[in-house]
C-alpha cells in the first residue's frame, strides 16, 4: 500500500491562465471530477502547476489535462521526487504539449523539450488536423487495459508522441497513423514519434519511477463552439472537412471511459 494520502489532485486548464488553447477544459475537469466523485477520492483542484509544491504532498494521484502550462526545472525535480516516493501520474492529452518557439522565416513554430517532458516520459512533436482511427490496446496483460477493447474508435487529434525512453515504458496504446504528410501544426525536425515499422506510433504507455510511476495517454479532445480552434478537419470526420462545433467522441467512448476508471484506480492503489 502506498504510503502517500489517499487524495488526488486536478491540473485542467491552458496558458496563459485563463486560456482554452483549443480545448475544453472545463468538459474535461467536470468529467474527471465525476469520476473521482465515484470512487470516492478526495481531490483538489488547479489551472497549473504553480501551487504543485503545496497538494502533491497530500495527494497519492495526480492527474493532467493540460494546454500549455508546464513544470518548470525545479518543479519536475519536485515531481520525480514524489513519484519515487510513491506518487503517480495520470497524464492526459496535451499534458505532453508545452511551450512552441517562434522559427525564423515561418508563420509556424516548432515545440519545445523541457525537464517537463523527460519527467512525464513524454513530448508532443505535432498533431495533423483531427481525424477518425482505430486504437489498439499493445498491453491487453496490463491492469490499465482490463476490460478495454483489443480496438476502438475515436474521432481525435492524431498525436505524434516521442517517448522519452521506450525501453524502460510499458506500451498500452497504438495506433498505426502512418507518416505524417499534412504540412498541418507545428514544425519539426524528424519524425521520432513513429516507431521503426513506418506505421505504428505510441498513443500510451506507464512507467515506474522508484515506488510511484507514470502513465501517459495521449488521446482525449474535446472542444465546445467557443474553444474550438481547429480550421478544419480530415475527411474522415465529415466529408467537407467542416469541424464539428462541439467535439467530445473520444470522451463519450465507453473504451475511453474504461480507460480513465482504471486509470484511476491505479493511482489510487
Amino acid at each position: 500500500m502506498s504510503k502517500q494520502p489517499f487524495r488526488a489532485h486536478l491540473i485542467a486548464g491552458g496558458f496563459p491562465p485563463g486560456a482554452h488553447n483549443g480545448h475544453d477544459h472545463d468538459y474535461a475537469r467536470l468529467r474527471l471530477l465525476e469520476l473521482l466523485e465515484r470512487k470516492e477520492v478526495p481531490a483538489s483542484v488547479s489551472g497549473d502547476y504553480q501551487d504543485i509544491d503545496k497538494w502533491l504532498p497530500i495527494s497519492r494521484l495526480l492527474i493532467t489535462y493540460t494546454a500549455g502550462p508546464i513544470l518548470d526545472d525545479r518543479q519536475a525535480l519536485f515531481v520525480r521526487d514524489w513519484l519515487r516516493s510513491g506518487g503517480r501520474w495520470l497524464g492526459l492529452h496535451g499534458t505532453s504539449g508545452g511551450r512552441a518557439a517562434r522559427v525564423e522565416g515561418s508563420q509556424r513554430r516548432k515545440m519545445v523539450k523541457s525537464a517537463h517532458h523527460e519527467a512525464l516520459g513524454a513530448f508532443f512533436i505535432n498533431h495533423p488536423p483531427v481525424r477518425r482511427f482505430q486504437v489498439n490496446v499493445a498491453d491487453p496483460q496490463s491492469p490499465l487495459a482490463a476490460d478495454v477493447p483489443e480496438s476502438f474508435e475515436v474521432i481525435d487529434e492524431p498525436y505524434m508522441i516521442e517517448v522519452q525512453d521506450l525501453a524502460q515504458s510499458r506500451v498500452l496504446l497504438t495506433a498505426k497513423l502512418g507518416p505524417d504528410n499534412s504540412n498541418f501544426g507545428f514544425l519539426y525536425d524528424k519524425d521520432t514519434a513513429l516507431l521503426p515499422d513506418g506505421q505504428t506510433r505510441v498513443l500510451g504507455y506507464s512507467r515506474e519511477v522508484g515506488e510511484g510511476g507514470v502513465t501517459y495517454i495521449a488521446i482525449g479532445h474535446c472542444h465546445s463552439p467557443t474553444t474550438n480552434s481547429q480550421p478544419f478537419v480530415d475527411k474522415s470526420v465529415e466529408p467537407e472537412g467542416k469541424t464539428p462545433a462541439r467535439l467530445r467522441a473520444t470522451w463519450e467512448a465507453p473504451a475511453f471511459a474504461r480507460l480513465l476508471e482504471n486509470s484511476v484506480d491505479w493511482g489510487m492503489r
